[in-house]
């Protein structure tokens, strides 16, 4: 798991949600790697470089990025949206884009194990599914 430090009050929870996920579905906490980088902007390298290792089945990007009186929010949140879809086509694993992008902090808290579930729990779910379907399909 790569999660972004910035908003780690959002973040912190979508990692717990995913961890739980993890857990619930066979994978031992001691065998969750996480990783924090400083925002969603750096997600896609760590996560590539992550993916690149063959040490893991997938990949799951955490962040929470909100929007702003400036275009910064269009700018970080379209950059790790094509990095992390990049990382996953140029290394063939699964790398899950679990990163919000919000129009408030009460939006994003609410995605992230609020009234509209936990985002990463979602996204751990995610990366399970296409780990299996990889590995039913028997690819590369």
């Amino acid at each position: 798991i790569v999660v972004a430090r910035f908003n780690e009050s959002i973040t912190s929870r979508l990692l717990q949600g995913a961890k739980s996920a993890l857990v619930e579905h066979g994978t031992r906490a001691e065998d969750v790697t996480v990783a924090w980088v400083p925002g969603s902007f750096e997600i896609p390298l760590i996560a590539k470089k992550m993916a690149q290792s063959g040490r893991y089945d997938a990949v799951v990007g955490l962040g929470a990025v909100i929007r702003g009186e400036t275009d910064h929010y269009q700018y970080v949140a379209g950059e790790a949206a094509k990095g992390i879809a990049n990382a996953s086509v140029m290394t063939g694993k699964p790398v899950v884009f679990g990163v919000l992008t919000t129009d408030t902090v009460e939006q994003a808290i609410n995605r992230a194990g609020g009234k509209q579930g936990n985002s990463g729990y979602s996204a751990a779910v995610a990366a399970i599914e296409m780990a299996n379907l990889l590995r039913a399909l028997d690819v590369d």
